[in-house]
C-alpha cells in the first residue's frame, strides 16, 4: 500500500510544523512541498510563478515517491500545500491516485484565524493577510470532508487529533 498524508490547512496554521517533526520522527517518510517546490524552481518559496510547473514538477516528485515506498526505500510521503479550496483538494488527491497513491489521509489543521495571523506577522516571509482571509473563507464554507476523496480524514484541533467519520 502506497501512502500519503495530505496537509490541509491556512498559513502559520502549524503545517510544515508538524510535517518537519513528523519527517524527523518518521523513519523513511518523504516531504513533498510546493513551498519547496517554488524554491527549486524559481529560486524563493515567496514567488508563485506558473502554477502548471509548480504542477508538474509536484507530479514528478509524487511519482519518485510511489516508486521509493514501491522499492522500500520509503514508508509513506506527506504532501505540504494549503489545500483550502475543496477543488485544490480534489484535484490534489486525484494527482496522489493517478501517481500511484492508493490511500491518502487528510490531516487538516483547524488553527484559529487569530493564530494564523499572529505567526504568520511573525515569518520572515510573510503571506499577504487578504490571502489568509481567502483561504479561511474557502475552508469555512467547503471545510475537508470525506467526499473530497480521502481514504480517511484526521482534523487537528486544539492539540487534539479527531477522526473525522
Amino acid at each position: 500500500m502506497t501512502k500519503l498524508i495530505l496537509l490541509i490547512g491556512l498559513p502559520g496554521s502549524g503545517k510544515s510544523t508538524l510535517a518537519q517533526q513528523l519527517i524527523t520522527e518518521t523513519p523513511h517518510s518523504l516531504l513533498i512541498s510546493t513551498d519547496n517546490i517554488r524554491g527549486q524552481l524559481f529560486g524563493d518559496e515567496a514567488i508563485q510563478g506558473p502554477w502548471l510547473l509548480v504542477w508538474r514538477e509536484l507530479r514528478r516528485q509524487l511519482e519518485q515517491a510511489v516508486l521509493a515506498i514501491n522499492q522500500g526505500q520509503a514508508t509513506l510521503a506527506f504532501y505540504d500545500a494549503t489545500n483550502a479550496a475543496r477543488r485544490q483538494r480534489k484535484d490534489a488527491i486525484a494527482l496522489c491516485r493517478d501517481t500511484g497513491f492508493t490511500h491518502i489521509t487528510g490531516l487538516w489543521f483547524d488553527t484559529p484565524i487569530w493564530l494564523c495571523l499572529s505567526r504568520n506577522r511573525r515569518r520572515q516571509r510573510q503571506v499577504p493577510e487578504d490571502v489568509i482571509f481567502r483561504m479561511y473563507r474557502q475552508l469555512r464554507d467547503a471545510p475537508p470532508s470525506l467526499v473530497d476523496g480521502f481514504n480517511e480524514l484526521i482534523r487537528y484541533h486544539r492539540g487534539e487529533f479527531i477522526i473525522v467519520e
